[in-house]
């Protein structure tokens, strides 16, 4: 631990969230990014990237267990339950909800990274911090954790049905509301052969209702699926 103002903060988080460490190294080790060591050699702690490997399989066991005893879905549909709950923008969501992203140790520049980079930041962080609740407090205080801070979002994720893949999703909603299945056309490519950028537009009933970019047609499509169910806000007659 480097100072007495790092212990506090970190102290207070643990007792905040009611994850009251043995060892608080191990706590703090959960949020020190790799970039920042390179800032700090001299640190004294390693990076959360061993505890970040222990978190991942902790959590998939919790979250598959607790689908397995609580819901009797084929295994597909399980499966598609435990992606979406343990997905990236999931976890970040959730360590947000906590306010990891305050206790990150970061690089200069990773400090100013948004977007993606910083949900994959902070995604890694939460599995981390599961990894260091199973070998401080072991496999039930886990258990106890996640079903506060991410379990807790199955229900919102099956009402929306955020399980199924944007396509899939999109078509069910448009074939139950107005009986029809949404169509996919590529509006314009770009870039050489080895690096193009497709856009593509998702038409219902010959309406634009979405449009997509990506690296390639499958990519695009889903993209326009996804901005077509953030705006499905008039059905087409």
């Amino acid at each position: 631990m480097k100072n007495s103002e790092d212990v506090e903060k970190i102290c207070i988080f643990a007792k905040k969230h009611n994850v009251n460490f043995k060892d608080i190294n191990l706590l703090q080790q959960v949020f020190v990014h790799r970039s920042y060591l390179n800032e700090n050699a001299g640190f004294g702690l390693n990076h959360n990237e061993r505890l970040e490997f222990l978190g991942d399989a902790v959590l998939e066991l919790v979250v598959t267990e607790y689908l397995y005893k609580n819901f009797d879905n084929p295994e597909g549909e399980l499966t598609n339950l435990r992606s979406a709950l343990v997905r990236g923008a999931m976890l970040s969501n959730a360590a947000k909800e906590i306010n990891m992203d305050k206790y990150l140790y970061l690089s200069r520049g990773e400090a100013k990274s948004e977007g993606k980079s910083r949900q994959l930041i902070l995604a890694n962080a939460f599995e981390a911090l599961i990894g260091a609740i199973y070998l401080d407090q072991g496999y039930k205080a886990s258990v106890e954790f996640l079903n506060k801070n991410l379990i807790k979002h199955l229900k919102n994720i099956i009402d929306e049905k955020l399980y199924l893949d944007p396509k899939s999703h999109l078509q069910e909603l448009s074939q139950e509301q107005i009986g029809v299945t949404p169509q996919y056309r590529v509006i314009s490519e770009e870039g050489p052969d080895h690096a193009k950028s497709f856009t593509v537009g998702c038409y219902v009933k010959d309406k634009l209702v979405g449009q997509g970019l990506g690296s390639s047609k499958q990519s695009a499509e889903s993209a326009a699926a996804s901005s077509a169910l953030e705006h499905w806000t008039e059905i087409p007659e």
